[in-house]
This record gives structure tokens, C-alpha cells and sequence, in this order.
């Protein structure tokens, strides 16, 4: 039997935030192993963007993070900003693209950000297929148990992310050892995914419209997919991470509707509604919010706002909301309590020399970069005191 091997530290999770972290604290001199379920490193990485890898974001800040204790980024995005982030690209040779305003993907794919992360770790000790079954702690050391080798440090870093995208194969067990060490964990739940409801057909999947979703005083506008189950694409993304008890949903902001009606009523009394609404809607969405081809002039003022709520104002309570499973969704709401961790060093506040980084933690980004951004960020800063 061989000896088992002592490290300055231990990383579980070799994603983004684990990964950032050992390239902070192998340049601080450190001696460190990461560990990792998977087969491979950076597996959410290499397939985010669409395999393009959105990166960073240049409207990074606080009001872009959902959980109890959002304001808990603030001193990491302070320290990592996006500028830091595109200055690391640019020292590895990474070109990027900015498809969206302040949105930056990787040109060369996503490929090369992960090479550059294992650039940065160069020295670490890396043990794939490595299932952590345990954790215990004695004076100043932990002891990690696994289903092959131990493991001894003097610190440990949590950085197995969270329970979403299973196909990519994921772990409870930074819940199980946050646990086991006092700390509360704020319930999971899927965020960034589509949303299953009865209130729109299926006949309509496939068509996309440019909306606006209001989630309690916040307003947004982005592309709305309707799909077999209900709808999905980015502004729906958008608007899970966020809390809601309703979505009020707008498929044509820049229009007041039932103005438009109204004078087509007077103006064009032979027209059918359909018709009038294809000029602002896809004409299969807009023959399914009216329903018959009556000619206008038949409706009353009463009908027609009826019809203009169809547009502009539909009501989603939150009962006629699924959530899509942590299976497809991008992220998670919910993790380990942020009260109970130190802002500035992503320590533990209940034991000395245990960390967190990165997804496993009660932070969710929205959509756009900006968790990958949240997990360089914690993780180098969890990598620089550690």
C-alpha cells in the first residue's frame, strides 16, 4: 500500500472556479492536488457558448447575482474584474469576439480557455475519476477520503459546483462536506432553463419573438422561443434565475396593441385582427391569440383589450410554472449559505482552512458570462489566500 500524500492543499472540483483557484495557489508556491469526479477537467467550460466559451461580461456587478446574500460578490468582481479577465486571454494568446455588447467569447473556441486553465495549474497534481466519498479534519490537517487514495492537507477547497447539467456528470458532495462542517444549505433549484406551462400551444413551437418579461420590478428584454412544453430561450432564462411569484410576459413591448386595434377599428373596420397583428407578430402567434378571422369592425372596444392582453400583458402565475430539471438547466439557485463564508478570502467562517468557489456556493449569474466570471473570481481569490 502506498503512503498517502500530503499536500499544502486540496481542490475537489476541477471546473472553472477549481481550476482558477490551483493556478492562484500554485503561483503563491503552494503544493496542490485537484480532484475530480469526471474523466476530464473543465468540462462545463468546454462546452459553454455553445463550445464558444462567453467568458466574461463588461456589465459584471452586483446586481447581475441572484441569492439570500447577493451583495456577497462584491469584493471578488471588485478584484477580478472583466478588464482582468481579457488581460489573461490576451496573455495566452486567446482572441476573442464580442458578439453582444460588453459579451466576450473565445474565437478559437472554447478549447482554449481550458488549455490556458491548465496552463495556469501547470504543477498541480491532477487525479480524474476520482469520486471524494469523505472528509475529516483533525487539528490543523483534513483528511480526504476517496474511492482509491487519500489525501491530507492543511486546507481544502470546495469547488465541485452545483447539481445542474447532469449529463456532464455532477456531485452532491459539496453539500454533504459544507454540511458536515455546520454550514446551512439554502435549497437547490434549477435556474437559467425553460419553463414547462399550459398557457401557450404547441402549435407555436419553434417561433421566436423578441419580448419583455417582468419579474417582480425588473424588466426583460430579450428572445423568447416557444416550445413543445412552453417556452425557453434568453429572456425565459433570464427571468428563472431571478425570484418570481409571476412572469407577466410582453410579445410586443414597442407596441401598445390595443391602440393599434382601436384605430384600425375606425380606420379599417373590414380587416380581420390577424391580419392587423402580423404586422408586429409571426402570423401563427398571432392567429392563436385571436382565434377567429372576424373582421374588426365586429369586435367591441371590450374584446379588443382582451385581445391586446394577449399581447402585451399575459399572466403567468407561478402555478402554471414548471421549472425545467437540473438535467438541462445551465445553473442553479440555492447552495451553501454565504452568510456563514468570509467575502474576502471565500473561507469558512465555522472552520479554519476549508473553502468554497465558485457554483457549489448561493450565487447564480445571469445569462451572459457572467458565472463563469463569478467562479475566476472566486476561485483566484479562494487560490490566493488559501
Amino acid at each position: 500500500m502506498s503512503l498517502m500524500k500530503h499536500y499544502d492543499v486540496v481542490i475537489i472540483g476541477a471546473g472553472a472556479s477549481g481550476m482558477a483557484a490551483a493556478g492562484a495557489a500554485v503561483g503563491r508556491g503552494r503544493n496542490v492536488a485537484i480532484l475530480d469526479m469526471g474523466g476530464q477537467c473543465a468540462r462545463k467550460v468546454a462546452v459553454s457558448g455553445g463550445g464558444r466559451c462567453n467568458f466574461t461580461n463588461d456589465a459584471v456587478s452586483v446586481n447581475r447575482y441572484f441569492g439570500k446574500n447577493p451583495d456577497f460578490v462584491r469584493g471578488a468582481i471588485a478584484r477580478v474584474t472583466s478588464s482582468d479577465i481579457l488581460r489573461w486571454a490576451t496573455s495566452h494568446n486567446i482572441k476573442w469576439v464580442e458578439k453582444a455588447s460588453g459579451q466576450y467569447f473565445c474565437s478559437d473556441g472554447a478549447e482554449k480557455i481550458v488549455r490556458a486553465l491548465y496552463d495556469d495549474m501547470r504543477g498541480t497534481d491532477i487525479f480524474i475519476n476520482t469520486n471524494v466519498t469523505g472528509i475529516e479534519h483533525t487539528g490543523d490537517t483534513f483528511l480526504i477520503h476517496t474511492a482509491g487514495p487519500d489525501f491530507s492537507c492543511h486546507s481544502v477547497l470546495i469547488a465541485s459546483g452545483g447539481t445542474s447539467f447532469h449529463t456532464l456528470g455532477v456531485s452532491d458532495i459539496g453539500y454533504k462536506i459544507a454540511k458536515q462542517f455546520g454550514h446551512k444549505i439554502i435549497p437547490v433549484r434549477p435556474a437559467l432553463c425553460a419553463i414547462a406551462t399550459d398557457c401557450f400551444s404547441s402549435e407555436l413551437a419553434g417561433i421566436s419573438v423578441n419580448a419583455q418579461i417582468t419579474v417582480g420590478k425588473e424588466k426583460i428584454n430579450d428572445s423568447m422561443l416557444f416550445t413543445h412544453f412552453g417556452i425557453g430561450g434568453p429572456a425565459v432564462y433570464r427571468a428563472t434565475v431571478r425570484d418570481f411569484d409571476e412572469l407577466v410576459i410582453n410579445l410586443s413591448p414597442d407596441v401598445d396593441v390595443y391602440e393599434i386595434l382601436r384605430n384600425a377599428k375606425q380606420k379599417s373596420g373590414r380587416k380581420n385582427v390577424a391580419s392587423i397583428l402580423s404586422e408586429y407578430l409571426p402570423i401563427r402567434v398571432a392567429k392563436w391569440i385571436c382565434g377567429d378571422v372576424k373582421n374588426i369592425a365586429d369586435y367591441r372596444d371590450s374584446d379588443l383589450r382582451i385581445i391586446a392582453d394577449k399581447v402585451n400583458h399575459i399572466i403567468i402565475p407561478y402555478n402554471k410554472i414548471k421549472l425545467h430539471g437540473l438535467a438541462s438547466a445551465e445553473v442553479v439557485r440555492g447552495g451553501v449559505d454565504t452568510t456563514q463564508i468570509s467575502s474576502k478570502t471565500m473561507e469558512s467562517k465555522l472552520c479554519a482552512g476549508l473553502f468554497f468557489a465558485g457554483e457549489v456556493l448561493d450565487i447564480a449569474g445571469d445569462l451572459g458570462g457572467f458565472n463563469l466570471h463569478w467562479a475566476w473570481a472566486s476561485g483566484r481569490v479562494a487560490g490566493e489566500y488559501i
